[in-house]
């Protein structure tokens, strides 16, 4: 089994630039960090030195013009966690004419 020694910081946002960090695990499982996202429904996740992102419950937190992409991060017991989504604006050959 590979092992990660990927850090995982998790905080619940009200928004993008109001996230404060609640929680900081160093290594936590997918289920627990799904549960998180859903329970509260918008969260700034930061995977290891990368900047961090918005992930939501689901694409009623994002934008009218932005679509909800599948988000998968390395968690403990899973390579690519199904966490949630990521709001992000479709580019033009995406829509759908």
């Amino acid at each position: 089994m590979r092992c990660f020694a990927t850090a995982l910081v998790i905080a619940f946002a009200s928004g993008p630039a109001s996230a404060q960090t609640r929680q900081a695990t160093p290594r936590i499982a997918c289920a627990d960090a799904m549960e998180m996202v859903k329970r509260g429904g918008d969260v700034t996740i930061a995977v290891g030195g990368a900047q961090p992102e918005r992930i939501v419950r689901d694409r009623s937190f994002c934008d009218l013009s932005e679509i909800a992409e599948l988000r998968l991060v390395p968690t403990r017991d899973n390579p690519q966690c199904p966490i949630g989504y990521r709001c992000r604006e479709p580019g033009f050959e995406e829509w759908n004419w």
